[in-house]
């Protein structure tokens, strides 16, 4: 077979031109074509089984005990407290001051839970500071940081507060579409194809 210069140029563009990904399936195609009853029975069944990973930071921390305790006992709403750990939970709660040097901590935690995870702030010093939101120290905020679903005030709150506000994020999860909070948040097939990986040199270093 005779090989031309050509040819061979041809061959070697083609060998070195990216490949382009296909764009990737979103979670929001399966929330759309499936019925109405269907999703309502899989928010029925999220809403009523939050497993709580509890970030207890500083006072407010007693109050959610005392939620989880018998005389309040929020496991009769479906929500089951003191996940074993972050990958296992679905629900977190923070309760207490954030400092700035725990703020790295409460994100990479956040990080580590699955999807569909939801927060909620519970007291005046998780939602803005709190008495110590002047402080060189303190965050603002622990909406600062990570995504908050629901906040509760007070300080601290009361248990019947936290009750309260675990109703409010499951009349919001009753209402959710997996498509509406999911559907544009997938890496594009651009976004994929990063730098990280470099292909081969053409031509190698002589030494």
């Amino acid at each position: 077979m005779d090989v031309t210069p050509e040819a061979t140029a041809s061959a070697e563009a083609t060998a070195s031109a990216p490949v382009l990904l296909p764009e990737p399936k979103r979670l929001g195609t399966l929330a759309r074509l499936a019925p109405e009853p269907m999703k309502v029975v899989l928010n029925w069944g999220r809403r009523y089984s939050l497993w709580v990973f509890n970030f207890g930071l500083a006072c407010c921390a007693i109050e959610f005990i005392a939620a989880s305790m018998a005389r309040h006992d929020f496991i009769r709403l479906g929500v089951i407290p003191f996940a074993p750990g972050p990958r296992q939970a679905d629900l977190m709660v923070v309760s207490g001051t954030v400092t700035d040097k725990m703020a790295p901590a409460v994100k990479r935690l956040y990080e580590q839970m699955p999807e569909p995870k939801y927060v909620i702030s519970f007291g005046a010093c998780s939602n803005c500071g709190g008495p110590y939101w002047d402080s060189y120290s303190v965050t603002k905020g622990v909406d600062q940081i990570i995504p908050v679903d629901v906040y509760v005030p007070g300080c601290p709150p009361r248990p019947e507060a936290l009750l309260q506000g675990i109703l409010k994020l499951q009349e919001k999860i009753a209402r959710e579409s997996l498509h509406e909070r999911y559907g544009t948040s997938r890496p594009s097939a651009a976004a994929l194809q990063s730098g990280l990986v470099k292909p081969p040199a053409t031509e190698g270093n002589a030494g």
